[in-house]
């Protein structure tokens, strides 16, 4: 079984769960308790000092056989990423194109659409997809439809590195990220194998950004890089900008790792 993982903070004890009943988590609304399928997930008992990551709690109440009750859940609104893909096909092919993913390559997701991934298992089939997501919605989505699929919840510089070394890394919403560019390249320049594509995206560019930081504030934290802000970053841990297109409509930076 592949399983999401969610690490806890120090207060939170989740017990590690397997194998009963089904799930349909597109029928859950986004501020209710949810009733989830240890099918699909399970919950990671290791403890961790992050403060960002949430804890859960089980209720006491009895749920329907074969399900737990996870309470006091609380999502932000990822859906502008689905919504900014409308009329947005090309560029999402454009960007897919950017990592070159082949069967062999090991690829990490970090905060994409659903439609996205979708596109991407489609088109580009690849040894390992990892989904890396704040939301357990939308990994929960995305877990239902493909079983295959690496699906973990938190953030980016907190993966674990069981999944390395990747090939290819699509950070598709950079600005969702709570860290500055020379945390998450450090961090990249670890999980990384020698000649990775990492590719920076966002299918609206600077303007669709702009216009989302207004209205999803809580989401939307940081800007996405100019090119010279990019490259001096990105040469610090041993990536080169070999590519970038910062225009009205879409904006793709592809970099590539050279390993020491």
């Amino acid at each position: 079984m592949h399983s999401l993982s969610f690490p806890s903070s120090s207060s939170a004890l989740l017990p590690s769960l397997s194998g009963f009943g089904s799930w349909q988590p597109k029928k859950l609304t986004r501020f209710q308790s949810h009733y989830l399928s240890p099918k699909l997930l399970s919950f990671s008992t290791q403890q961790s000092d992050v403060s960002r990551h949430r804890a859960f709690s089980v209720s006491s109440s009895s749920p329907p056989e074969g399900t737990v009750s996870v309470v006091d859940f609380h999502e932000k609104d990822w859906s502008f990423l689905e919504s900014m893909e409308t009329e947005q096909t090309q560029k999402v092919e454009k960007i897919i194109k950017a990592g070159e993913v082949t069967e062999s390559s090991r690829v990490l997701v970090s905060f994409s659409s659903e439609a996205f991934v979708d596109r991407l298992v489609e088109s580009s089939p690849s040894q390992l997809l990892l989904i890396v997501h704040d939301s357990l919605f939308t990994l929960a989505c995305v877990k239902e439809k493909y079983d295959k699929v690496k699906c973990w919840q938190g953030e980016l510089i907190y993966v674990p590195e069981k999944w390395s070394p990747l090939d290819v890394v699509f950070l598709y919403f950079l600005p969702a990220l709570p860290f500055d560019l020379d945390q998450v390249f450090e961090t990249l320049s670890q999980r990384c194998s020698s000649g990775a594509r990492v590719v920076i995206s966002h299918p609206q560019g600077r303007e669709g950004l702009k216009q989302q930081r207004k209205e999803f504030s809580d989401v939307v934290v940081s800007d996405l890089p100019d090119d010279s802000t990019l490259k001096s970053v990105a040469k610090k841990h041993s990536f080169e900008l070999t590519h970038f297109v910062d225009e009205q409509g879409l904006y793709l930076a592809v970099l590539t790792f050279s390993k020491q």
